[in-house]
């Protein structure tokens, strides 16, 4: 089991089971929605995901058309994004957890187009797209 919160603690989580597939995404978006040189996800399924949500801070944006971005209204901390074409798939932000990760990041995605001043010194696999 996994917990998480984000910044000013209205929002915590349980994560039941397993963390999917950890990757780092550099894409302009995630870029932005971050504000970092990358994302840093975690895919998980919306079951295993138990949010409380004790001041109803929960906001959502939709970033691109079927992208929504989900973070604390009260502190901006972003948590966790869903697309419409992938329901069954959550892509938490891990700098959310609040436990250790047991697994390191397996890849990097949109890597051509990462911010020019990043330079990444890592053996994680790079892929121009997402892969399938």
């Amino acid at each position: 089991m996994h917990r998480g919160s984000c910044l000013c603690g209205s929002i915590t989580y349980r994560i039941e089971g397993d963390l999917g597939p950890v990757a780092f995404c550099h894409c302009s978006r995630c870029r932005k929605a971050n504000g970092s040189a990358f994302l840093a996800a975690a895919q998980v399924t919306p079951e295993a995901l138990n949010l409380h949500d004790r001041d109803g801070s929960l906001r959502s944006f939709e970033s691109s058309p079927g992208v929504l971005r989900y973070f604390c209204g009260t502190c901006a901390s972003p948590l966790y994004s869903r697309r419409q074409g992938t329901p069954d798939i959550l892509r938490l932000r891990i700098g959310t957890l609040d436990t250790p990760l047991p697994v390191k990041p397996q890849m990097q995605i949109f890597y051509a187009d990462k911010a020019g001043w990043y330079d990444c010194a890592s053996d994680i696999p790079t892929h121009d797209q997402r892969p399938t």
